[in-house]
């Protein structure tokens, strides 16, 4: 009889598993062939048959650190999955930057200059409005910097019904009054006048803030303030628009934007860069010229600095090319139904219960809360779920009423091959 300590597979040969190559890619050669020579270690203690090498090998590895999902949730912003997706323009920018680069250096003369001077540049250019521009690390940080430059010590005056808590229990009074400020609360959850703006400010108000409600919405019996009615009181305004929308949208009437608000009398704006503006993680500062510098100058700024990879996708993104984000915002639903109706058309050929679906995507991330975007889906079995999340490339879809959907706004119509290949992997 065969010895069947035969049949174990030599190191080259596992190794040359297309599994183990592709492990080899991310992890490197050492990590992987120890995992393989432990695997044929146990096949020839009888722990396991000589044919599971390869994959017990592959079980073994340790995890590469983050692992690229293909998003079919129909949530464009999505939080979990690391917020806006970057262009292929914004990821050139950071591979290039990885390496040295004149984030700090005037080459014409040799000379240390301005930090992200060119990424500033591309900043301005989108929101002509603003008198001054500034960058940091994300959009907590732009409005912790405010109120620390500006109101340390004194009073924010702010709407009850825009004292929010966002992800992961994140409370902007707790983030205010760490600053040293004190916030002055005005109005009542669901009704806030000018009048009640007016009679709070004193010799004590550093600035009113506005704040994206952000994840909700309230609706009914309610009252807000527009910009333009606040700025009209004399004191400075400071908009908080959270989602990083520079300018009006179309499909997203409702939201507010960097510009409106700048036209409207805001002297300050703080975003997200990851959110709608389909950027990198970073805070945005627009507004008021000597306001602006006066934030960059202060010792906090040092603390909130971004770096040069950020800079780079930033100054992409804003630049040129499509990113995914407006790209998603703005896709047809009928081209939607007809990748949908392909897709599944596809999927039933090769024996899978696949059926298009009408549904609706929303924006996420905060952004255009209470709207919905007409998107269409590919449904399959519930089952699919937790097979496609552990595939390679990892897809994630959403559950509901026992079908698991794929949502095809945030999937790119280049990538319905693959989708359609982890589906029938």
């Amino acid at each position: 009889m065969t010895d069947f300590r035969r049949r174990i597979p030599r190191t080259d040969l596992a190794l040359a598993d297309p599994r183990l190559v592709s492990a080899a890619a991310r992890l490197g050669r050492g990590p992987v062939k120890a995992a393989v020579v432990a695997a044929q270690q146990r096949a020839r203690g009888g722990e396991i048959a000589p044919e599971d090498v390869v994959a017990a090998a592959v079980a073994a590895l340790p995890d590469a650190g983050m692992r690229p999902v293909i998003n079919a949730t129909g949530v464009i912003v999505h939080t979990n999955l690391g917020r806006a997706p970057l262009s292929a323009a914004a990821v050139d920018a950071v591979v290039d930057a990885a390496g040295y680069t004149d984030v700090e250096l005037d080459l014409a003369d040799g000379r240390r200059a301005r930090r992200g001077r060119t990424a500033m540049a591309a900043l301005a250019a989108a929101v002509p409005g603003a008198g001054g521009v500034h960058v940091v690390n994300n959009g907590a940080a732009a409005l912790v910097l405010a109120a620390t430059a500006l109101a340390a010590g004194r009073e924010i005056v702010v709407s009850r019904g825009e004292m929010v808590e966002i992800g992961d229990g994140f409370r902007l009074p707790d983030l205010l009054v760490s600053t040293g400020a004190r916030l002055r609360e005005v109005g009542t959850t669901n009704r806030t006048t000018r009048a009640d703006y007016a009679g709070a400010i004193g010799p004590d108000t550093g600035f009113v803030l506005k704040v994206h409600p952000s994840n909700f919405v309230v609706s009914g019996f309610t009252s807000a303030v527009p910009v333009d009615d606040l700025a009209g009181l004399g004191t400075p305004v400071v908009v908080d628009i959270g989602s990083g929308l520079l300018a009006p949208h179309p499909v997203l009437p409702d939201e507010p934007d960097a510009a409106s608000a700048l036209a409207a009398g805001a002297m300050l704006v703080t975003a997200s860069g990851d959110k709608l503006l389909g950027g990198p993680q970073a805070g945005l500062l627009l507004g008021d010229a000597d306001i602006v510098e006066r934030l960059r100058r202060h010792p906090l700024a040092r603390a909130l600095r971004v770096d040069k990879l950020t800079l780079a996708a930033l100054e992409a993104t804003l630049r040129g090319g499509t990113a995914p984000v407006p790209a998603a915002l703005d896709e047809d639903p009928e081209a939607l139904r007809a990748r949908a109706e392909a897709l599944a058309a596809g999927l039933r050929a090769d024996g899978i219960d696949a059926v298009p679906a009408a549904t609706d995507a929303v924006v996420g991330g905060g952004g255009a809360p209470g709207r919905t975007l007409p998107s269409w889906a590919v449904s399959l079995p519930e089952a699919y779920a937790r097979r496609l999340r552990l595939g390679d490339p990892a897809v994630l879809g959403r559950v509901e009423r026992g079908r698991l959907l794929l949502d095809l706004r945030c999937v790119p119509a280049d990538r319905d091959r693959e989708l359609h290949a982890a589906c029938t992997s």
